[in-house]
């Protein structure tokens, strides 16, 4: 009886240190692991140069010289970290992208002109734009009178006196310096302005040269003063009229009295 007693004895005692030294080698094992740890996983990245490139195609290109417009679409995707079952990291990333460029180079045209604001300009009175008639007036004896008629379009500006030529006589009747205007004298298509001769002076017609003339050229003056414009109206004067070397002629005048006031 003792005997088989030691025997269960020792066999429960061999079955105890079995399952310590299960266990201890089970909490051996646990303990390794945790000394080893996780491999610590490190995200990669894309080359810089790969980066580089996706980040060039994204941006639309420049248009080219002028006025134009550019687009773009496609910026890069965001690049994705992954881990594995294994403890190793992965990272990927894509990315696309579109651009166009349109431009013209053409000079800008001048703004055009806004005719309808612009004002009609005058123009000069000459032959061309004039009928020039003389008469002999009833009163004041001694003189002629002048009277040039716009018959153009436009309005023309009658400047300073007429310049007068006695038939094929070289020098030109003096200025009525007393008659000069305050301002230019103005037509418009239709008006005329007037201007009268003085045939003689104080002196005696024998002493002063007097002769009988027959026609008279009528030049318009510049603007400037500087001599005529246009070509000479030669109109055939009424018949005995006596002039002598003290003849002179007034400015223009906008009126038939203004002019023969003189």
């Amino acid at each position: 009886m003792r005997t088989f007693r030691t025997r269960t004895t020792a066999a429960a005692a061999t079955a105890f240190l079995a399952a310590l030294s299960l266990t201890a080698c089970q909490n051996g094992g646990s303990d390794a692991g945790a000394a080893s740890g996780t491999p610590a996983v490190t995200a990669s990245t894309a080359p810089v140069g790969a980066a580089t490139q996706a980040d060039a195609k994204a941006t639309p290109e420049a248009g080219t010289a002028g006025t134009g417009d550019t687009t773009g679409s496609g910026a890069p995707r965001p690049r994705h970290t992954s881990l594995n079952d294994d403890g190793t990291g992965t990272s990927t990333g894509t990315g696309t992208g579109t651009g166009t460029g349109t431009g013209t180079g053409d000079k800008a045209k001048p703004a055009a002109k806004d005719k309808a604001a612009a004002p009609a300009s005058f123009v000069t009175c000459t032959s061309a734009n004039t009928k020039v008639t003389v008469t002999r007036p009833t009163r004041p004896i001694n003189h002629l009178l002048i009277t040039a008629q716009n018959t153009g379009s436009r309005t023309c500006l009658a400047y300073a006196a007429p310049l007068l030529r006695f038939d094929d006589e070289q020098a030109a009747p003096g200025f009525v310096e007393g008659s000069r205007p305050q301002a230019v004298v103005t037509l418009a298509p239709g008006e005329a302005a007037y201007a009268s001769v003085i045939l003689s002076g104080e002196r005696a017609p024998e002493e002063a040269n007097g002769r009988v003339t027959k026609r008279l050229s009528v030049l318009f003056a510049a603007r400037d003063a500087s001599g005529s414009v246009g070509a000479p109206a030669t109109v055939k004067l009424p018949a005995g009229t006596y002039k002598t070397d003290d003849v002179a002629v007034t400015y223009w005048q906008s009126s038939l009295d203004d002019a023969l006031s003189f």
